[in-house]
Formats: structure tokens, sequence, C-alpha cells
């Protein structure tokens, strides 16, 4: 019983690792998300140039990579119904890293599953642990590794949704400033995404892209408040939309939306300053006083100690 485990475990961790391959190498890192607007537009905007055609495709391309298709249809019988959709709202709010969709991200799902199993089943096997006990390690270990690409990419999205609100007040200010100097609102879109950086300049990018491509304002501003999360930008979003269906002057609407994400930013500063004593309390009981108490009355129980012995 226990080599036929062996052996099956040798075999998944074989397949883990051959899928791992074709996942991570030989899918097509076609531009998504704010990437493929900005192809578009080149496209658009200059001449065609000559298609270079690969004359020796890796391996990986020629025989490998026809089979993340099916590896990719695994995964999504081994997931419930909807989870395509999530996994692109999280890529949406990740920035849709060039090269990951919603199939790759089910593929590096299924092997990371079947990865960690493996190995976990043939390390408990090779150092003695019982069948049953390895077994049911490598089972918790599986559906961790099944787990573990949802919580990267929710991580990822929060770091970068942190970076938007951060750099959304500068943002605002300098498309207020540009709008009221007498630039149009697009010209005044484009100087925010040329003379700033970070994923705030991308999406703001993505969004001159989308009109420059024949998507309406109200469209673009709406899609753009919908891949975020974000309160105060989709507040600006919808604020714009009503500006534009109402006919506000724009230049009144972005000193208002400026000034109230400068006081949001203060509140959410002084927010932060208020949570420090709290934060602060638990290493300053575990980590800091013992050592000042072992310090300062160290000296005085010594010399107690020799006094009364």
């Amino acid at each position: 019983m226990s080599s036929f485990v062996m052996v099956g475990g040798g075999l998944l961790l074989l397949t883990g690792s051959v899928l791992a391959f074709v996942a991570l190498g030989g899918l097509a890192s076609d531009r998504r998300g704010v990437a493929s607007s900005l192809a578009a537009i080149r496209v658009l905007g200059a001449a065609p140039e000559p298609v270079a055609m690969d004359p020796d495709p890796s391996f990986v391309r020629r025989v490998l990579a026809p089979y993340a298709v099916r590896f990719a249809g695994l995964a999504r019988r081994l997931t419930r119904s909807g989870a395509e959709a999530r996994i692109q709202r999280r890529l949406d709010i990740a920035g849709n890293p060039t090269g990951w969709d919603v199939d790759r991200m089910l593929g590096v799902k299924v092997v990371a599953m079947g990865v960690l199993g493996g190995a976990a089943l043939l390390y408990g096997l090779a150092v003695g642990v019982a069948p049953a006990p390895a077994l049911a390690v490598a089972v918790v270990l599986a559906l961790t590794g099944f787990l573990v690409p949802d919580l990267l990419l929710y991580n990822a999205g929060q770091k970068r949704e942190a970076l938007m609100r951060r750099a959304l007040p500068d943002a605002l200010d300098l498309m207020t400033i540009s709008v009221e100097a007498g630039l149009g609102f697009d010209a005044a879109v484009l100087k925010v995404a040329r003379n700033t950086t970070g994923p705030l300049a991308q999406e703001f990018s993505r969004l001159l892209q989308e009109m420059q491509l024949g998507m309406g304002r109200m469209a673009a501003m709406r899609a753009m408040g919908d891949r975020s999360t974000i309160k105060e930008l989709r507040s600006f979003c919808q604020a714009m939309v009503q500006a534009d269906q109402l006919g506000v002057p724009i230049g009144r609407v972005l000193r208002i939306q400026s000034k109230e994400m400068r006081v949001r930013r203060r509140q959410t500063a002084e927010e932060k300053a208020q949570k420090v004593p709290v934060k602060i309390m638990v290493p300053l009981v575990l980590c800091i006083l013992p050592s000042l108490f072992l310090v300062v009355l160290g000296p005085a129980a010594l010399k107690m100690m020799e006094a009364f012995g």
C-alpha cells in the first residue's frame, strides 16, 4: 500500500511540475488592461511594422502550450460557478498584469495544488510517516496551494489601490490647475498621465485611450470607477459624470473634488496617528517593559539576594 501511494505521489508531483512549466512559461504574454489600450493607440497612430516570424519557436510553445487550454478547463471544473468573474475582477483591481489572465490564474491554482500536495505526500512517506496521516497533510497543503494564488492576487490589488489612494489628491490638484489654466478635460487628463507615475497614472492613461478609441466620456469614467474599489476615485468618477450630464463647469467640480480629497487625506493621516498608541501597546508590554524592568530592577534584586543570603 505504501509503495503504491509513493508511486502515485511521484506521478502527481511530476505532473504538477510539468503543468507549472506550461502555465508559467507556455502561455502567450498577451497585453491586458492598460497595456492593451496603449498598444492599440500605437498601432492606430503609427505605420504598420513588418511581422517578425519566430524561425525556431521554443519547445514550450510548440509542444506544451496547447495543453494549457485543457489544464484551464480542468481548473474550471474544480472551481465554483462565478469564479472566473471574481478572478477577472481581482485582475482588474490589480491592474491586469501583463501576461496574466483568467486561464493562467486558474492553471496556476491547480499547479500549486498538485505540486504542494505531491511534495507533501512524498516527503511524508520518505520520512516514515504512515500513509493516512501523510495523505491528510497532503490534502491540506493541496487546498492551501489552491488558495494561495488568490491571496497573492488580492494582496497585489490592495497594494496597488493604496498607492492610487495616496496619489489621487495630488493628481486632482494638477488636473484642477490645468483646467483652470485653460486646458480641456482631455488635455488635463493627458498632463496628469504624463507628469505622474504609478498605477493612478496608468488608470488615467487608460481613461484617455478609451476616449480616443471612441468610447464616450461618461462611459469611460463609469468604467474607470467600476474597475476600482476606492471610494474616493469612484466618487470622483460619479461627480464628473454628473457634471457632464448637467452641464456644470468642469473646473468648479474639480476644485471641489480636489479640496475634498485633501480633507480626506488629512483625516486618514489623523486616523492612522490615533491608532499608533493602540498598535504600540503590544510590543511595549511584551518586549520593552520586561527589558526595562530587568535593567532597572535587576541590580537591586541581586543586592537584596546578597544581603539576605
